[in-house]
Order: C-alpha cells, then structure tokens, then sequence
C-alpha cells in the first residue's frame, strides 16, 4: 500500500504528467456531460419509457456500448465516435489499394496530415449518411417522443449531429495531444466502462436474490480476473526474431555490430477481425428482418451455438486476411536488407522475406484462435446465467479495447516516472503497451 501510495505521489510531483491528466480529466468529463444533453424537439421522458420497454441487441446495442448509451440517449453524441471510425478505416483500405494513398503514407509527416484531413472529411460525409438512419431508429422505437418532424426539424437535428461527432473527434484528438493516451480509444474506452457499474449492481443484485448466492458472484469474478489476463497475455504477446547488423569502421569509430529485434505480435491484427466479423453477422439479420418483418433466425440469435461457431471460422479467417495486410514479409525484408542487417542463418532477400512469412503464419493461428475464444466468451457467460449486461465484459471487443488502451495509458505515465528518474509503476519489470517500439536493442 505504501508503494501505491509513494507511485500517486510521484506521479502528482511531475508537474507536466499532472496537466496531462487534469486535462484529459476535463475533456472527458466534458464529452460525458455532452452524452446526456439529447436533441432538441425530442421529449425525455416518452423516450426513456419507451427505451425501458425495448431491449436494444444486434448492432444497435454494440453501438450504444461503445458510445457510453448516448446513442439510446438521442443525444447529440448519439453516434459518438463511430462515424470516424469507419472513416479510418476506409482510409486505411485505400491506402492497401489506392496508389495515391499509397504514397501519402510513405511521405511521412506531411503525408500523415494530408490522411488525416481526408479522414476528418469522410467523417463529415459518413455521419450526413448515418444521422438521418440513427433518427429513423429512434423515431421507429420511440415515435410518441418527436414532438417536431418538420424538414427544418430533420435539418438542424442532422446537423447538430454531424457537429456533435466532430466536436467528440476535436476532443480525441485534444486528449492526444494535450492530455494522456490516445485520446479517440480512450474516449471510446469511456463509453464502453461507464456501463460497468449498472452491469456489475445488477449482477450482484440478480445473485444476492437467490439466484447462486455471493459465492457464485464471486466465482465469476475470478473467472473475469483470469479472462483479463488472457486478453493482456493476447495484446503483449510477441515473437521477437533477432537481426544482426554488419559491423562498419569509419575512421577510428565503429557503426552497426548490434543485435535487433523484430517482435512480430500474436495477434497483429488487433480487435479489427472481430469488428469486420460483427458487420457480417449483422447483414444477414437485417436483410431477413427486413424481407420478414421477424428476426434473422440463427443470425440474430446472438448467444446461440450456430451464430457464435460462424462467428469464430469469421474471426480466425480475417484474423489472417488482416495480419496479411498489416505485416509486409518483403518490405521487412528489403528494408533489412537495405541497412545492411540479415536474420542469422538465413539469406538475406527472398529467403528472408519467406522466413517472416512462415513464422507470421505459425504464430498467428493460435493467436487467431485465442482471438476467437475470447470473443464467443460472452456467450458462454450468458449460457452459466450470467446477466447480459455483464456477461458483454467477459470478452469481445469491449474487454480488447479496455485491455489495449489501459495498457497504452499505464506505459505513458511509467515513461514521465522512469524519464524523471523515479520508480516505474511495477515493482520489476516494465509495462508494454500496443505503442511500444517497433524494435528492441539489445547490445550485440
């Protein structure tokens, strides 16, 4: 506890770290109260009674949870972050297939300004698009809560909206630049961990009333523990391949001889598979709801066996599809080659290129794997009756989100302490996250 307590304290000495903080503090407090103002011309208490009859699932309640219920909210966050989202990840495909963008991601920072202004863009285009859906969902559970549905109402309440999804994204990027971690995934974090105290109140409630008993409680919290870690063991994990540089004399100086790192990640596709494979989930339920006017069967069936075994081969196969586009075997390989650094015991060039491949592959199935596992748990913790509410932390993208972006937050404030020459936050060791360097240098 004294530990604890001398790492608060110096964490509060640190004159900058306790401004990135405070201001992060505020921006979030800020984009909180923002989740709760709702449009105008939408009457609150019809809404909420309306939302208290109607349990939201499918794609509405993924998005309702990553925007901390603001969506459910009609609020002027209502669609939050997401918008920009899908917008960096348009842009992100087209710098896979578009030459032009292809080009701006090899110019360095300037070329990263220009995405980023393409990408704020297509934010405001992807939300023109969305707002008037997210208004029609509403309007269709909660119709006795629009008191105007007038063009002018549709226009202000669409730009407000559109507005509203920009301010959220200016606040991100404050966070970034001003404040601590990065600012998008920690706003979305936000969300997704404001949710957390209903749902744990409401499984300690469901258990205290006969339904197992506190010792039942406590099991599943100890199985939530062990499924935590096996998310941080998922994020960290690494398979390092070591490259050694030629030594070069110049003069009477010696430059290069000094053994690198390259860690290839298990999962390097991060929480992206599981993402794509709930868009696909999504389609089928939504065309037969829409041809039927019911559900979409085994689609919509969101903790039955069917839907969770599809949705597993899913997340394995885009579990390769991604990992392929992200790590380029050739490109590391000529980008040694061109530094004048090999992989012991292998050519360098082709063979190199091929010696990545074929460990990429091998360490990515069980990573795909676990990947998989992680993300059907929150059905199995529904099937052991757990509420859904809490059974949702037991995994997918939630608890990888959660698990990446508290890891990014813990390693930034471990550098301010270890860089002013205090104790880091571990006792041994140090905490890694997703930024980590993308070499390791150990002395050859």
């Amino acid at each position: 506890m004294k530990r604890f307590l001398d790492t608060l304290r110096n964490i509060w000495t640190i004159e900058e770290l306790r401004q990135r903080i405070l201001v992060t503090l505020g921006l979030v407090l800020i984009y909180r109260l923002g989740s709760y103002v709702v449009l105008p011309g939408i009457n609150v208490d019809a809404l909420n009674a309306a939302q208290s009859t109607n349990e939201a699932g499918g794609i509405v309640g993924l998005i309702n949870m990553f925007a901390g219920g603001a969506f459910l909210r009609a609020s002027i966050f209502g669609l939050g972050i997401m918008p920009y989202i899908t917008a960096s990840i348009i842009i992100q495909l087209l710098g896979m297939a578009v030459p032009y963008f292809q080009k701006m991601q090899r110019e360095g920072e300037s070329g990263r300004k220009k995405i980023n202004q393409y990408t704020r863009f297509l934010t405001i285009a992807v939300t023109a698009v969305q707002a008037p859906g997210y208004i029609a969902s509403i309007k269709s559970t909660a119709p006795a809560a629009f008191t105007d549905l007038s063009s002018m109402w549709w226009i202000q309440s669409i730009f407000i909206l559109v507005t509203g999804t920009m301010f959220v994204m200016w606040l991100g990027e404050r966070i970034t630049d001003k404040g601590l971690g990065n600012g998008i995934s920690l706003i979305i974090m936000i969300g997704i961990i404001s949710r957390l105290p209903f749902a744990f109140l409401s499984e300690v409630k469901s258990r205290t009333n006969g339904n197992g008993g506190l010792i039942i409680f406590l099991i599943e919290i100890v199985i939530l523990l062990l499924v935590v870690v096996g998310s941080i063991l998922l994020v960290q994990g690494t398979r390092r391949i070591p490259v050694q540089f030629a030594k070069k004399i110049i003069g009477n100086k010696q430059y290069g001889g000094v053994r690198q790192y390259i860690p290839l990640k298990v999962n390097a596709a991060g929480v992206m598979p599981i993402i794509f494979a709930q868009a696909i989930m999504f389609i089928p339920a939504a065309i037969q709801g829409f041809s039927s006017g019911t559900g979409g069967g085994v689609f919509s069936e969101r903790y039955g066996f069917w839907y969770n075994f599809i949705f597993a081969i899913l997340i394995i196969l885009f579990t390769y599809f991604y990992t392929a586009i992200m790590v380029n075997p050739n490109q590391l390989a000529d980008d040694m080659k061109r530094n004048g650094g090999f992989i012991p015991g292998v050519k360098p060039g082709k063979k190199t290129a091929e010696f990545i491949d074929q460990v990429m592959s091998r360490i990515t199935l069980p990573g795909s794997l676990f990947l998989a596992a992680v993300a059907i748990m929150p059905a199995f913790a529904q099937k052991l009756g757990i509420n859904s509410a809490f059974a949702d932390f037991y995994g997918g993208t939630s608890l990888l989100i959660l698990v990446g972006v508290v890891l990014d937050t813990l390693q930034q404030i471990e550098t301010y302490l270890l860089n002013r020459h205090y104790d880091g936050l571990m006792k041994s060791g140090r905490i890694k996250g997703r930024g980590a360097n993308a070499m390791m240098v150990q002395q050859g």
